[in-house]
């Protein structure tokens, strides 16, 4: 089964690549090259939309990521609660660093967005609403990475815990220091959003 699955995907990507290709040869044969204009197909988008895609990554990965770390943190902290009930109210912290994740990304999406604003596009958009624009992107996107991978490291290392905690508590404070390093990843993914679009401006259009 994988061989063919593996067949089928070297297959689409070839036809994918191929007709790539000749469409490049095409525009370029038939005299037609400056069709292919990455940079002119950017402006013709408008910046709105790669902030508003921003900000949705980064509240949307940032959300993915505790819940994700929930999910495999607690469940760790369930089952062992069954034979150790006592993990189950000091485990707790772990559903904490995982929620704080998302609350790093709640934060970064109303600050993002405050930078916003409602202008007329009808002259177009100025430079600065582009560098706003791209900035809310990629700082967005950094941000909500950073959280998705910081809610994916707290909830496995909180499993760990909670598993080491009820086979010996003396081992509880070691890993969860360990734990608290995991959960630092979000902070700098905000910081590094926060420097991203520290020079960004708000949406004014051209006057």
């Amino acid at each position: 089964m994988s061989g063919y699955v593996t067949y089928a995907r070297s297959a689409i990507n070839t036809t994918v690549v191929g007709l790539a290709l000749w469409a490049g040869l095409y525009l370029l044969l038939t005299g037609r090259g400056e069709r292919f204009n990455v940079g002119g197909y950017l402006l013709r988008l408008s910046p709105y939309m790669w902030g508003l895609y921003g900000i949705s990554f980064c509240i949307g990965l940032s959300v993915i990521g505790a819940a994700w770390g929930i999910f495999i943190s607690g469940s760790s902290i369930l089952g062992g609660a069954v034979r150790t009930p006592r993990i189950a109210t000091k485990n707790l912290i772990s559903i904490i660093f995982c929620e704080v994740v998302a609350i790093y990304g709640v934060i970064m999406a109303i600050v993002f967005s405050a930078k916003i604003a409602a202008v007329n596009s009808e002259g177009g958009f100025s430079a600065s609403d582009y560098y706003t624009g791209y900035a809310l992107f990629w700082g967005g996107l950094a941000v909500g990475l950073a959280n998705l991978i910081c809610g994916v490291a707290v909830g496995i290392t909180g499993s760990n815990a909670a598993v080491a905690d009820a086979h010996d508590q003396q081992l509880f404070v070691k890993i969860l220091v360990i734990e608290i390093f995991g959960s630092v990843i979000g902070l700098f993914g905000l910081i590094v959003g926060l420097l991203v679009t520290g020079k960004a401006e708000d949406f004014a259009g051209i006057v």
